[in-house]
């Protein structure tokens, strides 16, 4: 039976209240032209027309609704104009400390645009209301619909919403048209020009609930949650009725837990009304920065009985208290390790996707930041988003300390749209005022502001960024938190003085670097990448940590900043065309000082050693003495070059070693002890490039014109090594349903452009990096992307779109629900694996295996060593011509009972692994069976559920029934392709489910693994797991692949395979790596809460990073596995 389920069951009925109150996207198909801002006729006539003195009177402008704008450019927003226009070098600091760019009052010709786009709406919704909604738009903007005016937004940060429905015309056409001024700045860094996030069209009734009219307010005694939502309702029509007002509290999948009784309420023509409902909720989970846990709060407004409208918000029950001694969340003291941030990355500008927003703060997390602050404007909503989902609090930000009604109004508007965010802990009322911020005016303008937060939110305090030091007079009178930029020396004395008030420093740190290089270069405006230059108003990181962190009446603070942004060359000019602030750069890309702070603010293991090691004597001089960092949290750390001790030194607490080393090529190698426990390290010199690497961080995107992937490309060396001073010229070929929106590579005198012409794609690598983004179109299908360099090999990789809608409907197949025993979760046996299927192949060539000079099988070798388990691969008919061993069948049914055998006779545990296919299947390729080729869908699920029994149960008869079973090999991409692609996500897990229950039904006890390549792709990796959950797949271990070259850094699989704890509860094994052996078994052993399982090395006996070498002898990687095996093996 096939039951068909909506996506989180509860919010079904709130689905169907959608025809009531839609919410659309407006992002695609904007008309965009330059207009003039000294020149009215090049401006479409604006200032020439009177286009104000009568209502609607746009005729001949380009506001006008019959203005032909068919050779205006056509594009989807967000669009940021002011990134794909030149730079220019150009004498004036507003224009230098804004990237450079020809945007503002010295380029009339470039700093006007204007948009439209037209649009239909149908008679029968004439009895609605439609409201238009602009997130954010640079600046100045003037909006009109159908020649009518609707007004004005300065702000170029805090959105702007309009109703519209007196002016639509049904069943015709409409024209919105926005005209966008960027001639006059607001902030002193790059701040972009145009519609640069998305806008929204929303329809509901006369009577509904009005523009962030959800407020809700929790509090916390006893473990019940007191919620209590205030809800605005707003009659804009021209009738009463009776109405009633109910809300509902969900879990995060959707299941109902509480409810408020139903409402009745009254309300006025043209009047609003506030209604407060209370619910208790009994042991509510927290949201917290480890496990932000988001509920989902709705409430329905009905007419007579009937639903005419919803609003659903994630919110977070937590407690926030700020006292002089530090930050409390939920009751547990933390420090506030925050970063300050501008909002444009490399490539895009300020027009980010939304999967940027989730990049950037997982990057941040990755080196211990808990916090962000929204330098120095109201944020975009998905960036509020990413932080409440992802765990990491805010300070919120307004743009200016002043009381003028512009700016309170502007201050309202962002309070009242983000209030319900469990990720803010702190408002800022304003940053550096120095012309007020120690005056009496200066004092009663914040006095304004703070009165007026208590009236919009009473349950967050606020700051001021002040750069002042031992100062009170002003807005310090009255601030409730007391904020540093910088004078970091000031703070103890501030303290003494004003005990009672708390102290967070908002702007600190300042080191200025240039991610790679090794000195100062004044030409190229590039500073050493060490924790060494600072502006004189700054410190190096080092100095600020050292006083904050020993000191609770510090409740922490913001470097600034997280990442390198353009504008602002401190302390360079013109070539020099963004800052060097970040401890990583525009793309993300870490420098060395990133890794100061992850050794101080997390309790991961960091040992790094800066900088690379290739470097060059000069011929009949001597050896260039390079200075060498280490930064990390181990006790002590000896440092050896190719093999030689250059001494053993103690680890200073919060700083770093260094060491003076004169080069010689080779293998700069760390060891290092904390808490008893041996890290260690490595750099070397490399070769010359040898192939281009791509490294994707999703493959799998939604196919709805607005997700989008980052693609991170580099180069290695005939051995693979990442050759980190490459600076080789990449061009880029995409094919398929996908595009490239961007390119950068962080080098901050870059003056390549961020958007190339279509089919000419390309970025040089700077440092041995660059970056690529890639979005989607709406339609589904696979896109090939393509990496390529002169007289390098290739690099390539493959992403899959699915369309949003096979993601939101549910079809589960009951045949395959486990019941009974067979659904009891296993417990999962500790692995030190390996793969060693190639080993009748390696025998039939006479390969025979040895170990200190005895010959061996290979399988009792490994087993001497500590290896406890071996993975055998298992492909249908193998042996087909298009299968994997034609005519010979290496790794089918025969071959794979006969190493069963061999590896049950031997005391080994086994896990089996099920290819589903004649030849390899992986995320590139799931070939379906030849035998399956003309099955129904039915039919192949039979097929193979008869198929994975009819195996097991001749492994079990011959007494080698598996320990554990892997329904799938690397099935991100989905299983049996083209059935159980997973743009069909529905037959990708009735497929999984079908070879689950076949394991069962000849062993319930049998193990199940579910594997993903994807060991450094969070994202992903909970995509594909979630939704295999929904679907109610069975495992109880998730495996992951992990290849550098693919999967990203050691961090991203530590920080992705916690997450996947956190999240699931479910053990963990990295079941396929080959490099970094002694990173990645530490890793995948030491996981929290004893989840992590273990490893199972690829092919050890002949491929890549091998234990053997290619005449079967052991090598010295081998004896890995005996320390390995001590330290890691029944020890969790």
């Amino acid at each position: 039976m096939i039951k068909y389920f909506q996506f989180f069951l509860f919010f079904l009925y709130s689905l169907c209240s959608n025809a009531q109150h839609q919410q659309i996207n407006f992002d695609d198909d904007w008309k965009f032209a330059f207009g003039h801002a000294s020149n009215p006729e090049k401006d479409f006539n604006y200032s020439i027309k009177t286009i104000f003195s009568k209502s609607g009177n746009s005729i001949e402008t380009a506001a006008d609704i019959k203005f032909q704008d068919s050779k205006w450019r056509t594009l989807n927003l967000p669009h940021d104009w002011a990134v794909e226009l030149p730079f220019v070098n150009i004498d004036n600091f507003d224009v230098q400390s804004h990237g450079y760019k020809p945007v503002g009052g010295l380029f009339p010709e470039t700093s006007i645009g204007w948009y439209r786009k037209h649009f239909r709406i149908e008679a029968k919704d004439s009895g609605q209301r439609f409201q238009i909604q602009f997130d954010g738009v640079f600046r100045d903007a003037n909006f009109w619909i159908n020649g009518f005016y609707l007004g004005n937004n300065k702000s170029g940060y805090i959105g702007a919403n309009y109703d519209i429905t007196d002016f639509i015309n049904y069943n015709d056409d409409n024209v919105i048209c926005v005209r966008v001024d960027a001639t006059q700045y607001e902030g002193w860094f790059y701040e972009g020009a145009g519609i640069y996030r998305h806008v929204w069209l929303h329809q509901y009734q006369n009577t509904h609930i009005a523009t962030d009219g959800v407020f809700a307010i929790s509090s916390i005694n006893n473990n019940i949650a007191s919620l209590q939502v205030a809800t605005t309702i707003q009659n804009d029509g021209n009738n009463n009725s009776n109405y009633s007002i109910k809300t509902y509290v969900a879990d995060r999948n959707g299941k109902l837990i509480a409810a408020t009784k139903e409402e009745p309420i009254s309300i006025n023509i043209l009047q609003e009304k506030t209604v407060s409902q209370s619910i208790q909720i009994s042991n509510p989970i927290l949201w917290n920065l480890d496990n932000p846990y988001l509920y989902r709060v709705v409430v329905e407004l009905k007419e007579n009985g009937k639903l005419i409208d919803s609003k659903k918000i994630r919110f977070g029950f937590r407690t926030i208290e700020i006292k002089t001694n530090g930050v409390f969340l939920n009751g547990n003291h933390i420090k506030i390790l925050g970063t300050n941030n501008h909002q444009d990355h490399a490539g895009v500008g300020s027009a980010l996707p939304d999967y940027l927003q989730y990049y950037r703060i997982g990057l941040l997390k990755s080196m211990g930041s808990n916090a962000y602050r929204t330098s120095h404007h109201a944020p975009t909503p998905e960036l509020l988003d990413a932080c409440d989902s992802l765990g990491m609090l805010v300070m919120d930000e307004q743009r200016l300390l002043n009381s003028a009604p512009e700016y309170m109004n502007q201050f309202e508007r962002l309070v009242k749209r983000d209030r319900n965010h469990p990720s803010i802990f702190m408002w800022s009322i304003g940053n550096e005022e120095g012309l007020i911020h120690t005056k009496s005016n200066g004092k009663r303008i914040a006095q304004t502001f703070i009165q007026k937060l208590k009236q919009l939110d009473p349950t967050r305090t606020c700051t001021y960024a002040a750069d002042l030091g031992n100062v009170f007079k002003g807005v310090n009178e009255v601030i409730p938190v007391r904020s540093f930029n910088y004078r970091e020396t000031t703070v103890a004395d501030y303290h003494r003085d004003h005990p009672n008030q708390p102290i967070l420093g908002t702007e600190m740190g300042s080191t200025v670097t240039t991610r790679g290089i090794l000195q100062n270069d004044s030409i190229r405006s590039y500073l050493i990448d060490q924790d060494v230059s600072f502006p004189w108003w700054a410190s190096t990181a080092e100095k600020w940590w050292n006083l904050a962190a020993p000191n609770d009446y510090w409740l922490g603070g913001f470097i600034w900043t997280g990442f390198d942004y353009r504008g602002e060359p401190t302390p360079f000019k013109w070539p020099n065309i963004n800052s060097h602030f970040g401890v990583m750069d525009m793309c993300g890309f870490p420098k060395n000082i990133y890794y100061y702070y992850k050794s101080w603010w997390t309790n991961q293991d960091v040992l790094h050693i800066s900088p690379h090691w290739n470097h060059h004597n000069e011929w009949g001089k001597p050896k260039k003495e390079i200075d060498v960092w280490v930064n990390s949290n181990a006790d002590n750390v000896e440092l050896f070059l190719n093999g030689k001790s250059l001494g053993k030194k103690d680890m200073p607490r919060y700083s770093h070693l260094q060491w003076k080393v004169p080069f010689e090529p080779g293998k700069l190698e760390a060891i290092a002890y904390k808490n008893g426990r041996k890290l260690s390290s490595k750099i070397e010199t490399t070769s010359a490039p040898f192939e281009v690497v791509v490294t994707p961080y999703k493959t799998t995107i939604l196919a709805d014109g607005k997700d989008a992937t980052i693609l991170n490309i580099s180069v290695v060396d005939k051995e693979g090594r990442e050759v980190p001073d490459a600076s080789n010229m990449i061009q880029f070929k995409i094919v398929g349903p996908g595009k490239i929106i961007g390119v950068g590579n962080g080098d901050p005198s870059s003056h390549e452009p961020d958007q190339c012409i279509e089919g000419a794609w390309q970025r040089s690598l700077f440092n041995g990096k660059c970056q690529v983004i890639v979005q989607s179109t709406n339609e589904a299908g696979f896109i090939q992307f393509e990496a390529n360099s002169s007289n390098l090999y290739k690099g390539a990789t493959d992403i899959i779109t699915v369309n949003p809608k096979n993601i939101e409907t549910i079809t589960i197949d009951e045949n395959y629900i486990l019941k009974g025993e067979a659904a009891k979760p296993r417990k999962v046996d500790e692995m030190l694996g390996a793969d060693i299927s190639f080993l009748p192949e390696l025998e039939a060539r006479g390969v025979k295996f040895s170990d200190k000079g005895i010959e061996k099988s290979a399988i009792e070798i490994l087993k001497d060593h500590g290896f406890n388990y071996v993975r055998l691969r298992i492909f249908n008919n193998p042996s087909t011509d298009s299968g994997y061993s034609p005519k010979k069948g290496f790794c089918d049914l025969n071959y794979t009972l006969k190493m069963a055998k061999r590896v049950k006779d031997a005391g080994l545990k086994l896990l089996l692994d099920f290819h589903y296919s004649d030849y390899w299947a992986d995320p590139g390729k799931q070939y379906k069976p030849a035998a399956w080729r003309n099955l129904s869908f039915s039919e192949l699920k039979k097929a193979l559920y008869n198929y994975t029994k009819n195996v097991l149960e001749e492994l079990k008869a011959q007494g080698t029934t598996p320990d554990m079973v892997q329904v799938g090999n690397e099935i991100n991409h989905g299983i049996v392709w083209p059935d159980g692609n997973v743009q069909n996500m529905n037959q990708t897990a009735q497929l999984f489910n079908a070879g689950v229950a076949a394991v069962k039904a000849v062993d319930p006890t049998i193990q199940i693994m579910l594997h993903v390549a994807l060991g450094g792709q969070n994202h992903e990796s909970v995509f594909f797991i979630d939704n295999m959950i929904a679907r109610v797949a069975h495992f109880d271990v998730i495996g992951q692949s992990y290849y550098p070259k693919w999967h990203g850094t050691l961090s991203d699989l530590e920080n992705n395979l916690n997450d996947l704890i956190r999240r699931y509860n479910k053990d963990v094994i990295v079941v396929e790596y080959s490099a970094l052996k002694n990173e990645v078994n530490k890793i995948a052993f030491e996981l929290p809460n004893k989840k992590g399982k273990g490893t199972c090395i690829w092919e050890p006996l002949n491929t890549w990073e091998k234990i053997f070498e290619n005449d079967g002898k052991s090598n010295d990687l081998l004896l890995m596995y005996d320390e390995f095996s001590k330290m890691f093996l029944n020890k969790n």
